[in-house]
């Protein structure tokens, strides 16, 4: 999966859902949501490039989808998971 350039979060519910993903893949692999955050923002372009450029799309799913995804990204991207 190529990644798209990436769009700063503009609005709540942008905000809202990449707390959500966070949280939520935080939950899932066990670890701190701060781990998580610095892995989709500072070890990958991942939040913006993906979780929030993507965000029209991806917000209609089932929390699982999302999660499972936005973690096939991270692997895809090389980011520790």
């Amino acid at each position: 999966m190529e990644l798209r350039r990436g769009k700063a979060i503009s609005n709540a519910e942008e905000l809202e859902f990449a707390i959500f993903c966070i949280e939520n893949i935080a939950a899932r692999l066990g670890i701190d949501a701060e781990i998580v955050y610095r892995n989709l923002t500072e070890k990958s372009d991942i939040l913006e490039q993906y979780i929030i450029s993507e965000y029209e799309v991806l917000h209609t799913q089932s929390k699982e989808y999302i999660i499972s995804d936005i973690i096939d990204v991270m692997r895809e991207e090389g980011v520790n998971v």
